[in-house]
């Protein structure tokens, strides 16, 4: 099925509003998740709507957090969300970045006591739009195991670098430091299918392609998936997300992570509060005049853009390219929706007596 972003807008809106958030947080809310839908990473767009009323519903979610900075330097600070979305959580610790930067050049914001926080990208984004290279980074729920481990030590904790350019559109390499991001299962579980070899194993540590893997004891792999291809890099990179997102700030981190499904509870001996995340934002005039930066991104995007490649009918794609080209067919058709996601849509309007969602 296919809705227009207006619609789904407004429905998302009314969904948080039901919820009890105020008006600019539930229009936040659902303007980071509908950039998520908008830009093809459909896993984390208002499929996952769900998973946020599950969690208010546990009292797990403050939908009226007080956020507040409990440390601060002149370039750096430490948020703490009092529960809240972190898809209002971590706005607001970019907001304080950014500031930070057009003051004294950077700014650098750790985050404990969250949730999740959508897509890395909406975040790192918002620094680009002041011509600042921006940064964001989450750990999660624990469902990735570390390179030679049966056990979910790790999230799949996401991290993003978002780069200004002039005439060609910026730079977002926006990814899962696991070899797929548990979103993408539960897409591979309402369609039915299976997922590649290479991104879960069982509870044995074997290697498996059933996405309810995760159910049954599995876990998702690092990014790499092996040894062999590089797993230990992926350990590596989540390892760093984790850290700076977690045992930097004072949240949760490692298996102590609560998990974003409602039906598990979080870990009875937390070592933090909540989940983290770490964002910032760099001035480039810091480094060059920002024009002369941005004639050599375009250089650089150019170059790479007319690479000789393998297949002739196939061009090198510049990080953030797809998501560009999907955002703007979206704008015009409308935003996907498989008939699973408009199902547990229309449960949650039903119970908020919001309208339901049609074509």
């Amino acid at each position: 099925m296919l809705i227009s972003e207006s619609t789904l807008r407004s429905f998302t809106e009314n969904i948080f509003a039901a919820m009890g958030c105020s008006a600019e947080h539930a229009r936040l809310s659902a303007d980071v998740l509908i950039k998520s839908d908008l830009r093809g990473i459909d896993s984390h767009g208002v499929a996952r709507l769900q998973g946020y009323v599950r969690l208010w519903e546990k009292k797990r979610i403050n939908t009226d957090p007080d956020l507040r900075i409990v440390h601060e330097t002149a370039t750096t600070a430490t948020v703490d969300g009092d529960a809240g979305l972190g898809l209002v959580v971590a706005p607001f610790a970019m907001k304080v970045a950014i500031e930070k930067a057009e003051k004294y050049g950077s700014g650098w914001v750790s985050v404990r006591n969250s949730n999740h926080f959508g897509i890395a990208g909406y975040h790192a984004m918002k620094a680009v739009e002041k011509d600042m290279i921006g940064f964001a980074m989450t750990n999660a729920s624990p469902l990735v195991s570390p390179t030679f481990s049966s056990e979910r030590l790790l999230g799949t904790n996401p991290v993003c670098y978002a780069f200004p350019a002039g005439k060609y559109p910026p730079v977002i390499v926006d990814m899962a430091t696991s070899a797929a991001a548990n979103g993408k299962l539960e897409i591979a579980q309402r369609a039915g299918m299976q997922v590649p070899e290479g991104w879960i194993q069982n509870k044995e540590g074997e290697p498996t392609t059933d996405p309810h893997a995760l159910k049954s004891g599995g876990a998702l792999l690092p990014l790499g998936s092996d040894r062999d291809h590089g797993s230990h890099k992926g350990f590596g990179l989540s390892a760093t997300v984790d850290i700076l997102s977690a045992v930097l700030s004072g949240a949760n981190y490692g298996p102590w992570v609560p998990p974003f499904v409602a039906f598990l509870d979080p870990p009875n001996d937390p070592v933090g509060t909540g989940i983290g995340h770490f964002v910032g934002a760099m001035r480039i005039d810091g480094f060059r005049p920002v024009a002369e930066f941005k004639q050599h991104m375009d250089n650089w995007i150019h170059r790479f853009k007319s690479s000789a490649t393998i297949d002739p009918n196939q061009k090198v794609i510049i990080p953030g390219e797809p998501e560009l080209e999907a955002e703007a067919a979206r704008k015009l058709s409308g935003i996907p929706l498989v008939e699973a996601v408009v199902k547990d849509l229309n449960e949650i309007a039903g119970r908020f007596g919001v309208e339901l969602l049609r074509s």
